[in-house]
């Protein structure tokens, strides 16, 4: 192999993050997002040498291929989640540096509407309120809104007029402002979280329930491989039942400890050196409005590795 070869290598490889960046806001989990980059990869050495050589820009191509694949998965996995056992919930992930946007990258200009997922873009509670855009307008969204992709560019991935893109990406863009309105700043979120473990670790129903929302809704994943709620449990008094018998189950068995995220604080609970439970919340007028408890191991890969903090 040649050292030209090789320089072309790593200079292709260097755009893997922020392919993964951009599968995994598109599909919602680190493994779907690692198989649809794989798959761009692939198709790229695929190519005749003399085809891949009339590429002036590799890296977009390779956004664009990885953002079809994004949309084809997207039309399958609704398909697929019919059969899930219990309910699908977005993969939590313990460090979003590493899926952060490139420099520079996201909608110009200083209306908060264009901005609204700039801090938290990577959190659970965002990828939830993607989940209901339908595929063209999650791919429109995070392609121009995210990545600064050019409409033009993304009507060649979905297969509209860049006019219709440029639609597709502003009603998304609303429909997420609106769900995502009237969310507690990163402050209030942490100040309430700490609230409520204190609260739950009391075992006290009175002073749980009143850190939680009237309508609160408690989801939890277990994918069918541990156990889990098959179906959300909704009431500040029942979601707080849910919790405390929760806590009791596995106070002495597990230990908590808890984590700065796009999500903002979270709760991870281990067993030994396992993170088998991690629990982010959704706070609104300093109440919780949703919990989310993650317990399907393959959506908790990225937490094994993660080092104990000091002090957790």
């Amino acid at each position: 192999m040649s050292e030209a070869t090789i320089t072309d290598d790593a200079r292709l490889e260097s755009e893997r993050p922020q392919l993964l960046g951009l599968a995994y806001r598109m599909l919602g989990t680190v493994a779907d997002a690692e198989d649809a980059v794989q798959e761009a990869y692939a198709r790229w050495y695929r190519m005749p040498p003399a085809d891949r050589a009339g590429i002036v820009k590799p890296g977009a191509w390779l956004m664009r291929v990885t953002s079809r694949i994004c949309l084809d998965e997207l039309g399958s996995a609704r398909v697929r989640r019919e059969s899930y056992v219990g309910e699908w919930l977005p993969e939590p992930l313990p460090d979003a540096s590493l899926f952060a946007p490139p420099s520079g990258a996201g909608s110009p200009g200083a209306d908060p509407l264009d901005r609204v997922v700039r801090e938290d873009e990577l959190s659970t509670a965002v990828l939830v309120v993607l989940e209901s855009l339908s595929p063209a307008e999650r791919v429109a969204f995070v392609l121009h809104d995210v990545f600064a992709v050019p409409f033009g560019e993304i009507a060649e991935v979905v297969g509209r007029s860049p006019e219709a893109c440029r639609q597709l990406a502003s009603q998304a863009r609303r429909h997420v402002a609106e769900r995502r309105g009237g969310t507690a700043s990163r402050q209030q979120h942490d100040a309430v979280l700490r609230a409520f473990v204190a609260a739950a670790s009391t075992g006290e129903l009175g002073g749980l329930v009143a850190l939680l929302d009237p309508s609160v809704r408690l989801v939890s994943d277990g994918g069918g491989l541990v156990s889990a709620a098959r179906r959300p449990v909704h009431g500040s008094d029942d979601v707080a039942r849910f919790v405390l018998g929760l806590m009791a189950k596995f106070a002495a068995i597990t230990t908590l400890s808890t984590h700065e995220t796009a999500d903002g604080l979270v709760l991870a609970f281990a067993e030994g050196d396992v993170v088998g439970t991690v629990v982010t919340a959704e706070v609104r007028a300093d109440r919780i409005s949703e919990l989310r408890i993650m317990r399907n191991p393959e959506k908790l890969r990225l937490w094994q590795r993660r080092p104990r903090p000091p002090g957790g």
